[in-house]
């Protein structure tokens, strides 16, 4: 079971962060938040900004919590794969959060 947790908790990682960061920015759309700005940053960018880089510091810790005595597999593959899931994880908070936490605008339709 321990063996499963390893596996799937960067991806779980990665999966809590995505639907928190886009939900953050669609909050902070709705209740206007870029409008509210201090020195030049508004607080809807402050907040992507911050959760993605939070994000990111979780994927880091996840791996290096991976690579420790203490959290290691018994099997030598079972650990390969776990720190593999730990890379795809921190890779995919960088390519799929940057567009949303540095680029992303709220729009306005209608």
């Amino acid at each position: 079971m321990k063996d499963i947790l390893r596996l799937l908790l960067p991806l779980l990682a990665w999966l809590a962060s995505f639907s928190a960061i886009y939900g953050l920015h669609g909050i902070g759309c709705g209740l206007c938040w870029p409008e509210i700005s201090y020195q030049d940053v508004s607080l809807v960018r402050f907040a992507l900004l911050s959760a993605w880089f939070a994000a990111i510091f979780m994927q880091v810790a996840l791996l290096f919590a991976l690579h420790m005595d203490r959290f290691k597999a018994v099997s030598v593959f079972m650990q390969w794969t776990s720190i593999a899931t730990g890379w795809v994880g921190l890779v995919a908070v960088f390519w799929t959060l940057y567009p949303v936490a540095v680029i992303a605008a709220c729009g306005t339709y209608g």
